[in-house]
C-alpha cells in the first residue's frame, strides 16, 4: 500500500517541489497551506505522516502539532521550518515528532527521515497485527487444542552475498544489526535490480518499470540518474557493495551483486 503524506506549508513554491519529489519517490502527496486546512484534511482522510511548517498564517504551527498529536496518534510528523527554537524542538520531542529540519535542508536526509519514520510506522502495525493473531490463537488453543492461527503471509526476504539482506515487502536492506530504509521508488527499483542481475538494462526500460512512463532517451537518464544515486548510497552503507550497480555509459545500468 502506498504511504500518504500530508505537507502543511504556507510557501506554494515548496510545496511544488517538495511534493513532486516525494511522489517522484512513490507516495500519494495531500497538500495544505496553512494550519486549518491542513487539519481540516486529517479529518477528512487518514495520513501516515504529516510533514509540517512550524510557522503558519492564522493557527500556529505547534497548536497544530498538539492537535495532530491528540486526535490523530498514529499520524507520524516531522517539522520542516525557517524558524527553530529550543522551546519548540523540546515541544515537538515531547510530542512524539520523529525528526526536526531547519530550512534550508538536504532533500536526501529529509528522505530518509520520511522513509525512517514509515517504516517504524509500518514495524509497529505489523507487530499490532502480530499480536492480535497470537492472542486469538491462544484463545482457541484453550478451547479447540492442536488449531493454529491463520499463517501470515511470507515476506520477499532475499539473501545477497557478504550478509546483506533485502526485505523489499518492509524495505529495507540489513546486515547484522544495522538496517537502512528505503523509499518505494528505491525499492522498485533494487526489485527489478534483483530480477534482472546481471542483465543490462537501458534508461528507458528503468524508468517505465520503475515509475510506469515512457520518457525519451535524453530525459530518461535525468530521471533515473539521482534514483540510482540515491539506492547507491544506501547500498554502500555495507561495505562490499560498492560495485553492485554498474553504468553502462550511453545505455543504461546493470546490477551485479557477486
Amino acid at each position: 500500500m502506498t504511504s500518504k503524506i500530508l505537507l502543511i506549508d504556507d510557501d506554494p513554491n515548496l510545496r511544488e517541489s517538495l511534493g513532486e519529489v516525494l511522489r517522484g519517490e512513490g507516495y500519494q502527496v495531500g497538500f495544505a497551506a496553512n494550519g486549518e486546512e491542513g487539519l481540516a484534511a486529517l479529518k477528512g482522510e487518514s495520513f501516515d505522516l504529516v510533514l509540517l511548517d512550524i510557522r503558519l498564517p492564522g493557527l500556529d504551527g505547534e497548536v497544530v502539532m498538539r492537535e495532530i498529536y491528540n486526535y490523530h496518534p498514529e499520524t507520524e510528523m516531522i517539522i520542516i521550518s525557517g524558524y527553530g527554537s529550543l522551546e519548540s524542538a523540546i515541544t515537538a520531542i515531547r510530542l512524539g515528532v520523529i525528526d526536526y529540519f531547519i530550512k534550508p535542508y538536504q532533500v536526501d536526509d529529509l528522505l530518509d527521515a520520511v522513509c525512517r519514520a514509515l517504516i517504524d510506522k509500518e514495524t509497529r502495525a505489523r507487530k499490532e497485527v502480530l499480536i492480535n493473531q497470537l492472542s486469538a490463537s491462544l484463545d482457541q488453543l484453550k478451547d479447540l487444542e492442536g488449531i493454529r492461527g491463520e499463517a501470515l503471509p511470507a515476506r520477499r526476504v532475499l539473501p545477497l552475498p557478504g550478509g546483506v539482506m533485502v526485505d523489499l515487502e518492509r524495505r529495507e536492506i540489513s546486515r547484522s544489526n544495522e538496517r537502512v530504509g528505503l523509499t518505494p521508488t528505491e525499492s522498485n527499483l533494487l526489485g527489478i535490480f534483483l530480477e534482472n542481475r546481471g542483465r543490462v538494462l537501458s534508461h528507458q526500460e528503468l524508468v517505465l518499470l520503475v515509475q510506469g512512463i515512457e520518457v525519451g532517451e535524453e530525459e530518461a537518464p535525468e530521471i533515473l540518474r539521482p534514483m540510482v544515486s540515491r539506492l547507491r548510497k544506501k547500498l554502500t552503507t555495507f561495505p562490499g557493495t560498492e560495485n553492485w550497480i554498474s553504468n553502462v555509459r550511453g545505455t543504461g545500468y546493470a546490477f551485479d551483486p557477486t
